[in-house]
């Protein structure tokens, strides 16, 4: 006996797809009014750090202190605002005068743990509380905290904001060859460059990734793919570095965007216009600076990918964190061959 089933029978109606679809954007939206906020027009806005004029303590009472008495610098691996000034850290090797803490997303509970816990704290938010901050505020890394030289320790914050602290970092207290990669004569340089990027490729990739409509993402994402020509014509005609010969930190607050880039941003943001290898300068730029041990040395694609993909759940509601290259093998393979 032949059994004949309708093209149709097992479709689902005009109208539920529609209801589905209408009630998913609503519940999409309020689940991204907490995730990033946005202005009228739908472009993402980041909040501004709360504690953004970091400082230096008395650099004689930093360096007579017990390991246990150093300030920390506290990042994430999957931050990329954290990794630039983790860079620093490790290139101007500041392990003698400050102490690196890594913190630990926790995609369900939403917040940075710290495992084994600090000054009796194993969240980054308890940690803040201790520092004395208000409940308003926004317990993020980067971080520098000053735990105090005296029981009963009290910890204060130095600075959240990883523009300022990178320059912080650069005159922390280091070995007598660590380089300064903010020499006075380029940090006109060195500003123009932050004034660049900061908003249209650092976090231009967040404005493409967190836009609320088609126009927002079509404005972050042409200001981003100008901002990487502008790059890619400065490496062409003064590099091998932003600033021409030496490297900055303007190439260090640069890296950690373009760092994930295949991995995150590419698949998950929208930052899909041009593929990397379109900048052949920008390609051998990564090349060159993932070649310091010290920078291959903190970055993990894996934990990229697992708190990017298992966190933005309104951007990844499945869950499901795809495969990704080999951080490594990627950018240290042959760049193609352009026609």
């Amino acid at each position: 006996m032949k059994i004949t089933v309708k093209a149709n029978s097992m479709s689902i109606p005009p109208y539920v797809v529609a209801s589905a679809r209408l009630g998913w954007k609503w519940q999409w939206n309020q689940l991204m009014n907490g995730l990033a906020p946005v202005d009228k027009d739908g472009n993402y806005q980041r909040p501004i750090s709360q504690h953004q004029k970091s400082s230096v303590p008395n650099i004689e009472s930093i360096t007579k202190r017990a390991p246990e008495n150093l300030p920390h610098l506290i990042v994430g691996r999957s931050c990329p605002w954290a990794h630039r000034t983790w860079l620093i850290y490790k290139l101007r090797n500041l392990k003698s005068n400050l102490t690196l803490l890594v913190a630990h997303a926790d995609h369900k509970a939403g917040r940075w743990v710290l495992n084994p816990p600090w000054l009796g704290c194993d969240s980054l938010l308890d940690l803040y509380k201790a520092c004395g901050t208000p409940p308003s505020h926004r317990a993020t890394v980067p971080v520098i905290i000053d735990p105090g030289q005296e029981k009963p320790y009290r910890p204060k914050i130095l600075g959240n904001e990883s523009a300022q602290l990178v320059e912080t970092l650069n005159d922390w207290p280091a070995p007598k060859e660590a380089p300064n990669l903010a020499p006075s004569k380029l940090r006109e340089e060195i500003y123009n460059w932050q004034k660049l990027l900061q908003p249209t490729v650092n976090n231009g990739v967040y404005r493409c990734g967190f836009a609320r409509n088609q126009a927002a993402y079509e404005r972050a994402s042409n200001d981003l793919f100008g901002a990487l020509n502008e790059v890619e014509k400065s490496l062409t005609s003064k590099g091998p570095w932003l600033c021409g010969e030496q490297l900055t930190i303007a190439d260090l607050r640069l890296f950690p965007t373009m760092i994930r880039w295949e991995v995150v941003y590419m698949p998950l943001f929208g930052c899909s216009k041009h593929p990397l290898w379109h900048f052949p300068k920008v390609w051998e730029w990564r090349q060159r600076l993932m070649a310091f041990p010290s920078v291959s040395e903190t970055c993990d694609s894996l934990s990229w990918r697992e708190d990017y993909f298992g966190a933005l759940f309104p951007l990844n509601p499945s869950g499901i964190v795809p495969s990704g290259p080999d951080l490594v093998k990627m950018v240290n393979a042959s760049m193609p061959q352009l026609r």
